[in-house]
């Protein structure tokens, strides 16, 4: 379909958080939903980066101090926020470290940030989303998750770490959730929306990273100069995520549609078999609750 940041409803009086929201991705969806009317607040690790991120965005954005890789960061925010919130994107990630690292919590990095960060982050913002008349959570994930399979539910230990398919694992678990909260929201008669995005193969910060493939000065140097020239835009990579947080259908996954989902023009994204089954979903919310300690309470 033809969607662009033009096409977005006017969001005045809607209240948005954006985790990583401060480059990349993150970035160009918070800055289309503030310039749609949509009052943004970004969650980053990096306050001083996501301060000069929202005052480049502009309108009403501001900045809240948010790790992923803490449970505890998490709990500190969903405390300190006050009112109805009407969109969470939950969209910042860790991608493919060389070695394995763990989080404060002891969890592998990608799945504790990219899944149990983020899993713990909605529910214990649930409260304030049910507070909103149309509430709605977009998670974003990765073509990266059809390399993730059911040792998901090993939740990335360190013995026999590789970067690639851990990070698939993370990925897989990303859409395993979205999925599963659209299952239990439709059936406990919720107002709450739950749907993916995924946005091709873009140029961001993602590569270059620290905490992930830019730990290795290589990739660095191809982050900064090569995958611009190859990949499609950040701002392009966003769409996705904009139309899963204005139009799309619940229980959706929207993607790019050329070159195996890596860039185009953005429509339905295809799920690999380990997303698509229903049994593994429930086993891995049932993992995630033990592992972070938080429920969801959706009636």
């Amino acid at each position: 379909m033809t969607f662009g940041p033009e096409d977005l409803p006017d969001l005045t009086g809607r209240v948005a958080v954006v985790t990583g929201g401060n480059s990349g991705i993150g970035f160009h969806t918070a800055k289309h939903l503030a310039g749609h009317g949509a009052r943004v607040v970004l969650a980053c690790r990096n306050v001083d980066a996501a301060s000069d991120a929202a005052s480049r965005i502009g309108g009403e954005t501001s900045v809240e101090q948010l790790d992923l890789a803490s449970q505890a960061s998490v709990r500190a925010f969903a405390d300190r926020w006050a009112g109805p919130l009407d969109l969470l994107v939950n969209n910042a990630g860790v991608m493919r470290p060389p070695h394995h690292r763990q989080t404060e919590d002891g969890h592998e990095l990608m799945f504790g940030t990219n899944h149990l960060g983020h899993f713990a982050l909605t529910g214990r913002l649930l409260p304030a989303l049910l507070a909103a008349p149309a509430p709605r959570v977009v998670t974003v994930a990765s073509i990266a998750h059809h390399g993730g399979d059911a040792r998901v539910l090993a939740a990335n230990p360190p013995e026999g770490y590789r970067p690639e398919p851990y990070y698939g694992n993370s990925k897989l678990a990303n859409v395993l959730f979205f999925r599963e909260l659209h299952r239990r929201a439709t059936a406990a008669g919720s107002p709450l929306v739950s749907v993916g995005a995924h946005p091709g193969v873009s140029a961001t910060n993602l590569v270059g990273s620290a905490d992930g493939m830019g730990a290795s000065p290589l990739y660095r140097v191809v982050n900064r100069f090569l995958l611009p020239l190859v990949f499609q835009s950040a701002a392009a990579g966003a769409n996705p995520s904009l139309y899963a947080a204005t139009l799309a259908e619940p229980g959706s996954y929207t993607g790019p549609q050329r070159r195996g989902e890596s860039r185009g023009p953005i429509g339905p994204a295809r799920l690999s078999p380990s997303a698509a089954d229903d049994e593994l979903a429930e086993q891995l919310w049932a993992l995630s609750e033990e592992k972070t300690g938080v429920t969801f309470d959706l009636g």
